[in-house]
């Protein structure tokens, strides 16, 4: 029995997978809604056989549903968090259509590590407000590299347009509500779920890890849509608008 044969027997990584979910959603209530015009828009453009890029992929959340939606695909995760990454090859453990890759974003030199030169799609959701302005930029310019002419690049992602400021505060305060009705509920917030994912046994020692490379939670920007839609096509995209969104998140869609 390999490493990963005994992970994936000692570890219910399903309920790891649903627990993640579930404290997503305590954030995004429509993200099940975000995912499914996603792959909309993945089969619309470039049909349901694609060669996908889950990028900041974490636990494998896109990966999981671009797979059950299209079986012919095939997906390469990359990620650098290794308590979620841990997630994903226990999850995928044996599927040869998934390959997981560590590797840093703000490294110049991280696609090298990828096992193809270009993707159909390069898909990525609650991620990359992690990162600056600066190296979103320099991130968008190295993804124009490896989206294939015709491919599609999309992120969904907290997206604030700063020039709303009443609207913006009075979404933030229902949401905020909502949030905390939930958590009486028992809903795990994110600080409560890393705690739990800390007890266990097989990830324990990956959560530690994380919690050295990120702290508690990155502090990156919030960039609006027009800011996005603006350096994307700066960056080689021919076209670049958004296909959904929600009081405080929006689904962007660049085209190579």
């Amino acid at each position: 029995m390999t490493d990963a044969d005994t992970r994936t027997a000692a570890t219910d990584w399903q309920a790891w997978q649903e627990s993640w979910d579930r404290q997503q959603e305590w954030y995004m209530p429509d993200r099940e809604e975000r995912f499914r015009i996603m792959l909309d828009m993945v089969e619309a453009v470039v049909g349901t056989a694609p060669r996908v890029l889950d990028l900041a992929c974490g636990t494998g959340s896109i990966t999981a549903r671009l797979l059950a939606r299209f079986p012919d695909a095939t997906s390469t995760g990359v990620d650098l968090d290794p308590a979620l990454l841990a997630i994903a090859e226990g999850t995928f453990a044996g599927d040869d259509r998934v390959t997981l890759v560590t590797a840093d974003l703000k490294d110049p030199d991280w696609p090298a590590r990828l096992p193809h030169d270009t993707y159909d799609a390069v898909l990525t959701a609650t991620a990359l407000h992690w990162l600056h302005r600066e190296p979103l930029a320099e991130l968008y310019g190295r993804l124009a590299g490896l989206v294939r002419d015709g491919g599609v690049f999309m992120n969904a992602d907290h997206m604030i347009d700063e020039t709303t400021p009443r609207i913006n505060a009075a979404e933030r305060a229902q949401r905020h509500a909502r949030m905390e009705q939930a958590r009486e509920s028992g809903v795990l917030g994110w600080t409560e779920w890393w705690q739990l994912a800390a007890r266990d046994p097989l990830l324990a020692g990956p959560t530690a890890r994380r919690h050295e490379i990120y702290g508690d939670h990155a502090d990156g920007d919030t960039p609006s849509v027009q800011w996005h839609t603006r350096v994307l096509r700066e960056k080689g995209f021919g076209e670049a608008r958004p296909v959904w969104c929600s009081p405080s998140d929006t689904l962007l869609l660049a085209m190579k």
